[in-house]
C-alpha cells in the first residue's frame, strides 16, 4: 500500500525529531558537551528522550490513522520539551541553535499535518 503525501511529510518531521533526540541522548551519555543535563526536577533526561523516541517511531509506524496522529501530537509535544521557544532563554543556546530551530519546525509541521486532513 502506497503511503501519501499526508503520512509522508509527517513521518520526514518524525524522524527529524528521532535523530535529533538521538544525538542530545548520545550526547549525555557521551559527557560531550553540550549535553543535556542529567535530571530536571520532574525527570530523568534519558528515560524521558526514550519515551520520546519511542512515541514518536511509534506514530510513524501507524501514520495517518486516528491513533498515529494522537501518539504524533504527543511526541511533539515531548519534543518541544527538549526543542520548545523555551530554549531561547537558555544559555546554551549560541551553541544549540541549529537543534532548536530544526526541532522547532519539525514540531510545527507535525501539528500541522496532525490537525490537517488528508487529500482523499
Amino acid at each position: 500500500m502506497p503511503i501519501d503525501s499526508h503520512t509522508r511529510t509527517m513521518n520526514a518531521a518524525l524522524l527529524g525529531l528521532v535523530v535529533l533526540q538521538l544525538v542530545m541522548l548520545t550526547a549525555l551519555y557521551a559527557g560531550v558537551p553540550p549535553h543535556p543535563p542529567e535530571a530536571t526536577p520532574l525527570f530523568g533526561i534519558a528515560p524521558f528522550l526514550g519515551m520520546a523516541l519511542a512515541a514518536a517511531l511509534a506514530a510513524m509506524t501507524l501514520g495517518a490513522t486516528g491513533a498515529g496522529r494522537l501518539i504524533a501530537a504527543f511526541a511533539a509535544l515531548a519534543a518541544a520539551i527538549s526543542f520548545g521557544p523555551q530554549k531561547y532563554l537558555d544559555p546554551a543556546f549560541p551553541l544549540i541553535w541549529p537543534a532548536v530551530l530544526s526541532g522547532q519546525v519539525a514540531i510545527v509541521t507535525v501539528l500541522v499535518m496532525v490537525f490537517k486532513r488528508p487529500e482523499t
